[in-house]
């Protein structure tokens, strides 16, 4: 059977049209799967994984962080062995009691992780404060106003206007005193 030139260059765009498509429906997927079962032996490049906050309640900070800001439990929070290497890495005496749960956000997993440490007060932060999350989020004076209806500290709104982009900013504190900074863009 002989194939003729345009034949193929018709076979080769669709093959191409069928190979967009699929790679369009499963990117999400895939990155997601890319980051969830990376080799770290192969990364070649710095790769943040995720932040790691101390809490005092977990369920408390699930309020903000779950129901709130939308991150989703990526596992059953889990109780802490004594192994746990959060009491090196944190300096957490041995004997508190630890739970740990990672946190999904829309477009990564484990992008989150709370550490709750309970037996053992938690300092209060100092001032100035030290470091902050930066997320962003679909619509910032709903987010801000329930965060508000909890009671915790905000900041005012600011509003950035630039040639790069259009952004507002809002800031707060969560129950454990550590900074967030929420944007939207628009």
């Amino acid at each position: 059977m002989i194939i003729r030139q345009p034949t193929i260059q018709i076979l080769i765009s669709l093959f191409t049209a069928i190979s967009i498509f699929f790679i369009s429906c499963s990117s999400s997927k895939t990155a997601n799967d890319r980051t969830a079962n990376q080799n770290l032996s192969e990364d070649t490049g710095v790769l943040f994984k995720r932040s790691n906050l101390v809490v005092s309640d977990m369920d408390r900070s699930l309020t903000i962080y779950r129901d709130i800001l939308e991150f989703s439990l990526f596992t059953e929070i889990e109780q802490s062995g004594q192994d746990s290497y959060s009491y090196p890495v944190f300096k957490i005496p041995k004997e508190a009691k630890i739970r740990f749960a990672t946190l999904d956000s829309k477009s990564q997993v484990r992008t989150l992780a709370l550490t709750e440490v309970t037996g053992y007060d938690l300092p209060k932060p100092s001032i100035p404060l030290m470091s902050a999350l930066v997320i962003r989020v679909d619509d910032i004076d709903d987010t801000i106003q329930k965060i508000s209806n909890l009671g915790l500290e905000t900041t005012k709104l600011k509003t950035v206007r630039s040639e790069r982009n259009n952004f507002k900013e809002q800031a707060f504190i969560d129950y454990d005193g550590h900074l967030i900074v929420l944007y939207e863009l628009f």
